[in-house]
């Protein structure tokens, strides 16, 4: 079938897409694609009628209705196409933490047809030329709290990038603004044209650029939207993902804006700040990592989360404990999902009564998943395998022969180990390079941290697998004690992993540190983590490699 006329000209990145026989199987994707442009249904839709007048976004002391973030982004648009003549497909690079304007500028991107790539704000100069060589922005716009870094970047980069800066409802990007009308038509994009480029987290080292269309942005609101989250117009979300990251984009832009509601965007927040500030905004919809929801349990106390009536988890493995312990203190659902920047978002998780301990649940309504075995072969239930996913968005990454490692025979390869029971729901052992194999036994990260996790002297861990020449490989466990003075001992965390798994799985080495690596997501960074040599005896029941921070 032919494919209609698209009008981004600026084939660059579909250039560069894999070929079809590369990529995966998309369920439910019609044939012929239409007009669709997502800032249609996530802004357009909203600027008549009675949701005009809503709060979109809240930062700060600061509030934006609808009718508001429209007008802003209409002049944002206009700047970007009349000022630096921004045309559909070409790049523009986004930099800046979370805030009212990264989100108008992210709908101003879509609104003219051309493609958002939004970078984490921490990255630092050699990282962001890296990435704009990679994606080739024609315009960089950037908080001009951060501008020095991507400054050095654009001095490194062969990349003619032209740069604009922002500061809250100023700067250049405003005074430019103040010169245009916020009337500015909406591309008539394609459902199959290029809205964003989102680079993966590197929680497993060199990030990968994966590309997404329109029609991707509906996708995640008719399935994990609509079938997890269930929001209404009347929801605050909140969340510390930043926008940068498909969860964080997901959770606190996309699905608040699919259904009218209010979202808060700001940039940073430690735990105690963040159980503030769901207390101050009167947040009914929560998105973080598992160690975030740790950290807000010891933060304060059940009552700030009254106004919660549903918490997402992803980005790392839900201890069961922390599952129990949120339940049990503040009396709100919690819902894990499973997603990836690949798919851009969540394929599995479950909610209510379809929660079932230990298990984040089924494939999300529009997806499928199986097990599969080395050679792609799908497993019987209870088997221990590779988690494949199809649905109706999935992996393309730009100009990357990773491509073939993620996706294979239609199928996309998360890179996680995982179980199936016999009614479809999934049990998360580990990532697939998170597996350890000790003396022959399978051993998975996260079920150690979770035994690790239940003792009330760890308040966090990260558990990886070191080279021993008599097993293969044995565990190690990083611990951040939640006391420093008289923490448990070595000895008594071991003999508490025994006694919850399987003693083969006790890390046999423990070293205590100040913090865990982490993205600026806060999903943890395995990769970073490497053992110190031991200088014991590599017999011995026990291996004590120490290095506490308190005792020396």
């Amino acid at each position: 079938m032919i494919r209609a006329r698209s009008p981004q000209h600026d084939s660059f990145v579909r250039d560069r897409l894999p070929k079809p026989g590369e990529m995966p199987e998309f369920l439910g994707v019609e044939q012929e694609t239409g007009v669709l442009n997502c800032a249609s249904f996530l802004l357009d839709t909203h600027l008549d009628g009675p949701n005009a007048d809503r709060v979109a976004i809240k930062s700060g002391a600061r509030s934006w209705t609808y009718r508001q973030l429209g007008h802003y982004v209409g002049q944002m648009a206009c700047v970007l196409k009349q000022n630096y003549g921004v045309k559909p497909g070409n790049r523009v690079l986004l930099r800046g933490a979370n805030s009212p304007e990264i989100a108008a500028l992210w709908l101003a991107i879509q609104k003219i047809g051309a493609v958002g790539v939004v970078s984490m704000s921490l990255l630092r100069a050699g990282e962001l030329a890296t990435l704009i060589d990679h994606a080739k922005p024609v315009l960089a716009v950037c908080d001009e709290e951060i501008i020095a870094e991507l400054q050095t970047a654009l001095g490194l980069a062969d990349v003619a990038c032209q740069l604009l800066t922002f500061t809250d409802e100023g700067g250049p990007l405003f005074d430019e603004m103040s010169q245009q009308s916020p009337e500015c038509e909406t591309c008539q994009t394609l459902a199959d044209d290029i809205s964003i480029i989102a680079y993966t987290s590197g929680t497993t080292g060199a990030p990968k650029a994966t590309v997404h269309f329109h029609r991707d942005i509906l996708a995640i609101c008719e399935t994990v939207c609509r079938h997890i989250i269930r929001p209404d117009a009347d929801d605050v979300f909140i969340g510390t993902a930043p926008l940068a990251f498909t969860f964080g984009l997901g959770g606190l832009l996309i699905f608040p804006f699919y259904v009218g509601a209010s979202t808060v965007l700001n940039p940073h927040y430690s735990a105690k700040e963040f159980t503030a500030a769901i207390a101050h905004y009167r947040a009914s919809i929560c998105f973080t990592v598992p160690t975030f929801y740790q950290r807000m349990l010891r933060a304060d106390d059940a009552h700030s989360f009254n106004t919660l009536r549903l918490a997402v988890s992803s980005g790392e493995a839900l201890p069961q404990s922390v599952r129990d312990l949120w339940h049990d203190q503040t009396g709100a659902e919690m819902a894990e999902v499973l997603g990836s920047t690949e798919m851009l978002h969540a394929f599995a998780g479950a909610r209510g009564a379809a929660i079932r301990s230990g298990l984040i649940g089924p494939a999300i309504p529009g997806y499928e998943l199986a097990i599969l075995d080395p050679v792609g072969q799908v497993l019987p239930a209870g088997t221990a395998g590779r988690l494949a996913v199809k649905g109706p968005t999935g992996c393309r990454y730009l100009n990357d022969p990773r491509q073939g490692e993620y996706v294979q025979n239609g199928w996309n390869l998360t890179g996680d180990m995982c179980k199936m029971d016999s009614s479809g729901y999934i049990a998360y052992l580990s990532r697939a390079d998170d597996m350890i194999i000790s003396a022959g036994y399978n051993i998975s990260a996260p079920e150690v941290e979770n035994a690790l996790l239940s003792h009330p002297d760890v308040a966090e861990c990260a558990v990886i697998g070191a080279a021993d020449e008599e097993r293969g490989q044995i565990v190690v466990a990083f611990i951040v004690p939640a006391q420093v003075e008289n923490p448990a001992t070595i000895d008594q965390l071991q003999d508490h992993v025994q006694r919850l798994i399987a003693p083969y799985k006790y890390p046999r080495r423990i070293i205590f540190v100040d913090v865990l690596p982490r993205n600026e997501s806060g999903k943890l960074q395995r990769f970073r983590l490497s053992a110190p040599e031991d200088t014991g005896p590599s017999a011995s029941r026990r291996v004590h490699a120490r290095t506490h921070h308190a005792s020396g």
